[in-house]
C-alpha cells in the first residue's frame, strides 16, 4: 500500500494561500490492483437493465479511477443516453445529478449530452422542487438529504446556480434527515461533507459571492459533520457499515483539517474493505461502483470535465473470469427460518427456503402462504430491490416512514435482495420512522 501522501485542493495559487486545506488520502498499491478484480468483475458481468440507475453509478466510478474498458462503458453510455432522451422526467434528482457527474466526469464527447439537453438547468428545478418540499411538508424533502447533496455537488462541479443561503438553511448538522431515527446516517453526511467542501472552495476561489457568514458556518458544518461520521468508526476500521465506508472514506480526504491525524486509521480500514471484497460482500454494481473510487484515492470532488479519462490505474483491465460467489455454510438443502411483520402488532411465521437463499426469498414464501398478513409490493433501484410496502402501508418520504429489515432485533446493513438468511435466524420486517 502507499503511505498517506496530501494533494493541494486549488492549485498552487491557491496551495500558497490556504496551506491548511489539504486532502489526507491512502490508497491501494498498484501491485495491489489484483485485490480489486472482485469489484470490477462485478461490474463488468452484471446485467444492466435499460434506464437503471446502476449503470450511471458504474460509469461515475470507472470514469472517476480513469479504468478503460471501452466495450462496458459504452454500453453504460446507451443506458444513459435512453434515460436522458426518453425517460428522465421520472428521474429523481440525486439520479439526475449522478448522471451529470458520470458524463461529466473527464474529457469525453459524451459529456455533450449535459448541454444539449440542458441537464443542469433540469437539475436546478429539480432541486429547488426539493426545496418547496421542504418548505410545505415541515423539512422533508421529495427525495432525502444525500439526493440533496448529490444536487448541490453536481451544481457546484458545473457551475450551476444554487442558493449559498438555503444550503447554509438546510444543511445545518443537527438537522433530523442526517438521522434514521437516532441514528447518524454516514453516507448522507460523507456526501454533505463533500458537497458542502465543493461549495467552500467556490466561495474561497470567488467563483461565488456570498456573505462572509455563510463560509464561517459551512467550515462550521464540515467539522461538525466530520466528527459525526468519526464517532461511527468501528474497531475494525469500517464507518458506519461497510457500504457506508467508501463514501466516508472519500469525505475524510477532503476534510483532514478538520481532525487530528489520530482520529482515523485510513491505511487500516482501506485493508478491512479489502479483506470484505475478498469475502464477496460488494455483490451488486452500485455496491463495487461506490467504494471503488475511495480505494483508488478518488473523491467525488476530482470529477472534471477538462481531465483525461486514463489514470495510472488505465491498464488495469477487467477479467472476463467467473463472477465472485459465496459459499453458504452447511450441505443441507433447506433451511428454516422465523419471520415476522411488525406494524401496530406482531405476525409470525416459520419459513422454509432453500439454503442461500436471500431475505427477499423469505418473504416471497410468506406472502404465498397468507398474502394478506404477509404480501408486500417493492421497487427496484440501484442497490437491488427495496420494500415499498406490506399489507397495503406504503412507506412515504412526506411522513419519513419506511420498512426497516432487522435480523435477531438488529437492522441489516444489506438489502432485501442480497442479505443470505441462515438456518434458525429470526427475521422481521418492521414499520418504521426515521
Amino acid at each position: 500500500m502507499k503511505q498517506s501522501h496530501q494533494l493541494p485542493l486549488m492549485g498552487l495559487l491557491l496551495f500558497s494561500l490556504i496551506p491548511s486545506q489539504l486532502c489526507e488520502i491512502c490508497e491501494v498499491s498498484e501491485e495491489n490492483y489484483i485485490r480489486l478484480k472482485p469489484l470490477l468483475n462485478t461490474m463488468d458481468q452484471s446485467k444492466y437493465t435499460r434506464g437503471t440507475s446502476s449503470s450511471v453509478d458504474v460509469l461515475l466510478s470507472l470514469q472517476l479511477v480513469g479504468i478503460q474498458n471501452q466495450n462496458l462503458k459504452q454500453k453504460l453510455i446507451q443506458q444513459m443516453e435512453y434515460i436522458v432522451k426518453r425517460r428522465l422526467s421520472q428521474v429523481s434528482s440525486g439520479e439526475l445529478a449522478l448522471i451529470i457527474l458520470a458524463l461529466g466526469a473527464c474529457r469525453n464527447p459524451d459529456k455533450n449530452l449535459i448541454y444539449d439537453y440542458h441537464l443542469i438547468d433540469k437539475l436546478e428545478n429539480k432541486f429547488q422542487a426539493e426545496i418547496e418540499n421542504m418548505e410545505a411538508h415541515n423539512g422533508n424533502p421529495l427525495t432525502n438529504y444525500y439526493q440533496l447533496s448529490l444536487d448541490v455537488l453536481a451544481l457546484c462541479l458545473f457551475n450551476g446556480n444554487y442558493s449559498t443561503t438555503k444550503v447554509v438553511n438546510y444543511f445545518t448538522p443537527e438537522n433530523k434527515n442526517y438521522y434514521f431515527g437516532s441514528q447518524f446516517s454516514v453516507d448522507t453526511g460523507a456526501m454533505a461533507v463533500l458537497a458542502l467542501t465543493c461549495v467552500k472552495r467556490s466561495l474561497i476561489n470567488g467563483q461565488v459571492k456570498t456573505d462572509e457568514s455563510n463560509l464561517k458556518n459551512i467550515s462550521i458544518y464540515i467539522k461538525s459533520l466530520v466528527e459525526k461520521i468519526l464517532s461511527e468508526k468501528k474497531e475494525n476500521g469500517l464507518i458506519g457499515n461497510t457500504f457506508s465506508t467508501g463514501e466516508a472514506m472519500q469525505a475524510l480526504f477532503v476534510s483532514s483539517d478538520y481532525y487530528h491525524e489520530n482520529d482515523w486509521n485510513c491505511q487500516q480500514t482501506l485493508n478491512t474493505v479489502l479483506t470484505e471484497i475478498s469475502q464477496g460482500v460488494f455483490r451488486t454494481p452500485t455496491a463495487a461502483a461506490q467504494v471503488l473510487p475511495a480505494l483508488m484515492g478518488k473523491t467525488f470532488l476530482d470529477v472534471n470535465k477538462d481531465s483525461s479519462c486514463v489514470s495510472a490505474a488505465g491498464n488495469f483491465s477487467i477479467s472476463t473470469q467467473e463472477p465472485i460467489t459465496v459459499t453458504t455454510p452447511g450441505s443441507q438443502s433447506s433451511i428454516s427460518v422465523n419471520y415476522s411483520v411488525r406494524i401496530n402488532e406482531t405476525y409470525f411465521a416459520n419459513v422454509t427456503v432453500p439454503n442461500g437463499s436471500v431475505f427477499l426469498g423469505v418473504m416471497e414464501k410468506a406472502q404465498k402462504m397468507n398474502d394478506t398478513i404477509f404480501g408486500f409490493t417493492m421497487e427496484e433501484s440501484s442497490w437491488g430491490p427495496y420494500i415499498t410496502s406490506v399489507q397495503g402501508l406504503w412507506a412515504s418520504n412526506n411522513d419519513r416512514t419506511y420498512w426497516e429489515l432487522l435480523s435477531g432485533g438488529k437492522p441489516l446493513s444489506q438489502g432485501v435482495g442480497s442479505y443470505i438468511v441462515h438456518d434458525g435466524e429470526n427475521l422481521e420486517v418492521r414499520w418504521s420512522k426515521y
